[in-house]
């Protein structure tokens, strides 16, 4: 069981924070006690446009999560002007690709899914490893335990996010590095504000707010908890899928089903 993290006085770093779960996850961690809470997007107004709406304790930075020599170049910046970072939010993501999507489609949602976490951890790692202390929060989602039925390029690299995190937490436990995996469904959020009520991405029921999904990773944080669930029914749907297999691929067929025949309705 990986030890509680402590927000009080803490430095954090929040990407993709300009709006949705990152910017209320900045907002909670702030609310929660954090001295400074660093807000990163790769867009500079609106980035800086949410420091400024956070407060005084929040400051903004524009780079590219998913580029190696961006990331390790704003670790350089945010540990020279604020000291060193205690926890990372990998939080960026992408929307990227129907169905089997394309080559530019898979490209994008590998480095922001997969890359930009490996690219935080390979800046941060060695750094906090020789403090003996700090914590990355990897954003992966439900659809990395179970399945998005809209994008195959999305649930293929949430599911590498789940993965990695998962090799992070074993392997750099004894570093003192803790790593906990955020795994929400449906979040209102401009990346999911076109879906229907048809669509396949609600299928995992109700859409909940960033700000219920902020108060989850902090309580996860305080009690050391590696799997964070905004919406708990996603720990019964896993084990169904793990218990049986067949019987799940089929239930998902026949909601596939269920939404063609509704778009074709124009549901």
């Amino acid at each position: 069981m990986p030890e509680p993290f402590s927000i009080p006085g803490t430095t954090a770093v929040v990407t993709g924070a300009a709006g949705g779960i990152g910017l209320a996850l900045a907002r909670r961690l702030l609310h929660q006690g954090a001295a400074r809470v660093v807000v990163a997007d790769l867009d500079g107004d609106r980035i800086a446009a949410a420091a400024e709406e956070l407060g005084e304790r929040a400051h903004g930075i524009a780079f590219d999560a998913a580029d190696e020599a961006a990331a390790a170049d704003a670790v350089d910046r945010i540990e020279e002007e604020h000291g060193p970072i205690d926890l990372w939010c990998s939080n960026a993501g992408v929307a990227a690709g129907r169905g089997l999507g394309d080559d530019a489609a898979w490209d994008l949602s590998w480095r922001v899914h997969v890359m930009a976490h490996v690219y935080a951890a390979r800046a941060l790692f060695p750094r906090m490893a020789e403090r003996g202390r700090g914590h990355l929060l990897v954003t992966a989602s439900a659809a990395g335990l179970l399945t998005q039925l809209d994008s195959a390029p999305y649930t293929a690299t949430k599911h590498g996010a789940v993965a990695l995190a998962e090799w992070l937490a074993i392997r750099h436990a004894d570093d003192g590095i803790s790593v906990s995996c955020l795994c929400p469904q449906g979040v209102n959020t401009a990346m999911t504000a076109g879906d229907g009520g048809a669509s396949a991405t609600r299928l995992g029921g109700a859409y909940i707010e960033p700000e219920a999904v902020g108060e989850a990773v902090v309580a996860a944080l305080h009690a050391g908890r590696f799997l964070i669930l905004p919406h708990p029914e996603a720990a019964g749907y896993e084990q169904r899928r793990a218990a049986d297999r067949d019987r799940w691929l089929e239930g998902m067929r026949r909601a596939w089903a269920k939404i063609r025949a509704g778009a074709a309705r124009g549901e």
